[in-house]
């Protein structure tokens, strides 16, 4: 979301402007040049920046280098880890798309300590939706998806948005999509936002019964794990995925946030299914697979999502 921005100033900004900017954000950006320096071999200058909006969580950044352009965007106030797991989701999902869809290099990641901690990517230029994108996003979306697992999980534990996600590797899929997902997730919630006895007893319910609801035979596809509308973007290359949550799921459980928020065509799934058709009842589980995103709204947000998650909930017990 944070790369398809919207420019707040279009004009280059003197260098003692840029760095007040970044100063005042409290970025260092030593580090990032430094970080920029080691990766590409030769000394790496920031010259100008021009701050770009769109996003809610992270500050972000088109900086140009002596070395080009890249997309930069940083946070103090996070978890310390966020932007390694995302540079690792990023790294996964641009070697199984083998050129078919775009998704931006990562040149570095750095942890969150006394200073923020921050992510540099490839900067992609933004462009317009032509008559092949949704059918480009469809069948890059379905390639990536053909990158296979011996497990469900993921290398690492990541986020989706700022919510801790637990990628332990499971077997199958019932396991993981039960264990990983939901129960952990309706934990954080205890935590943070506690349901009543009575709603507890029906998420219980359903996760005793979560064998049965999925399919018994599943295959672990890399999914981007978090991609609605906002989260991917048209470049002059064709369309690009971005800010990903990934790790190897029933690829049923990427459509659930693609269908809770809508802005996917008709024609983007014609064209995922002329390369990885889905399953012909795909969508009798598409309200369980949202109800994973739903109860994530809930944790970060409250409100209604509640009674919704709730009614997700009751439909399939």
């Amino acid at each position: 979301m944070l790369q398809k921005a919207i420019f707040f100033a279009n004009i280059n900004m003197e260098k003692t402007e840029i760095m007040r900017y970044l100063k005042n954000e409290k970025l260092n950006t030593k580090e990032v040049e430094l970080l920029l320096s080691k990766k590409l071999g030769a000394e790496v200058k920031i010259i100008s920046s021009d701050p770009l909006g769109g996003g809610c969580i992270n500050n972000a950044s088109k900086i140009d280098t002596n070395a080009g352009t890249f997309f930069l965007k940083w946070n103090h106030d996070c978890e310390a880890n966020i932007f390694l797991r995302e540079a690792e989701s990023l790294e996964e999902l641009r070697k199984a798309a083998s050129g078919q869809l775009c998704v931006p290099k990562v040149f570095a990641a750095k942890k969150v300590g006394s200073t923020p901690g921050f992510l540099v990517l490839e900067y992609l230029n933004p462009g317009y939706a032509n008559d092949n994108s949704d059918e480009l996003l469809g069948q890059g979306l379905a390639i990536i998806h053909k990158c296979s697992a011996d497990k469900f999980g993921f290398n690492a534990d990541n986020y989706c948005g700022a919510t801790p996600q637990n990628n332990s590797w499971k077997n199958n899929w019932a396991e993981f999509f039960g264990e990983n997902r939901l129960r952990f997730l309706l934990e954080l919630i205890q935590k943070e936002r506690p349901l009543p006895s009575s709603e507890v007893k029906t998420y219980d319910q359903l996760l005793k019964k979560i064998p049965v609801l999925v399919p018994e035979e599943s295959s672990p596809s890399l999914i981007h794990g978090d991609l609605w509308s906002g989260n991917y973007m048209h470049t002059v290359n064709g369309p690009a995925l971005i800010d990903p949550a990934s790790y190897y799921a029933d690829r049923e459980m990427e459509m659930g946030i693609m269908t809770l928020f809508g802005g996917f065509s008709q024609r983007f799934y014609d064209a995922y299914n002329s390369v990885f058709p889905l399953p012909h009842d795909w969508e009798d589980r598409n309200l369980l697979y949202q109800l994973y995103h739903v109860l994530n709204h809930y944790y970060l947000f409250g409100g209604g999502y509640r009674s919704q998650a709730l009614q997700i909930a009751k439909k399939y017990i």
